[in-house]
């Protein structure tokens, strides 16, 4: 069962992520926990350390800040990143949400509702969260929160 679990949360990642994501965000040696309650796949941790948690809503990966800088030394750049200025980045690794105005840059692709990784120039990993806007809104509009912060660097530590 362990193993098909583990081919699960891969074609998950795949999905959700694009690519063959999967296998290298998930390499074998993750341990996957379960609900008590329902029996179903909730959370993967790689070495001690919490990767993602799987949302029952949609079924998708949330990822943690360990998670997302695994999944920034797998894809390309821009993919799935969004990058500030360096003038707002101690309030993102605060976990402050990402306003619009400070974007520098996007991924164009990204949806909204999608998974991002907030990023600063360097590509250094600030914070995760959830788009509120599409990649190229964020680039275009000048007022509004573009990214839901989930948890920033300062908070995971």
């Amino acid at each position: 069962m362990r193993e098909l679990d583990v081919y699960k949360i891969r074609g998950v990642v795949n999905y959700q992520f694009g690519g063959d994501v999967g296998g290298r965000l998930f390499p074998d040696g993750v341990k996957i926990t379960y609900s008590k309650r329902t029996g179903r796949v909730r959370c993967v941790y790689l070495d001690g350390r919490l990767l993602a948690t799987l949302r029952p809503a949609d079924g998708l990966f949330s990822l943690t800040v360990f998670g997302a800088e695994r999944l920034v030394s797998i894809l390309e750049r821009p993919r799935l990143r969004v990058v500030v200025m360096d003038d707002v980045r101690a309030f993102v690794l605060d976990g402050r949400d990402v306003f619009s105005k400070h974007v520098v840059a996007a991924d164009e692709g990204i949806r909204v509702g999608e998974e991002v990784v907030v990023t600063d120039r360097d590509d250094k990993v600030l914070a995760v969260g959830k788009a509120l806007l599409t990649g190229r809104e964020m680039l275009v509009f000048k007022r509004g929160v573009a990214v839901k912060v989930r948890r920033g660097l300062m908070e995971a530590e």
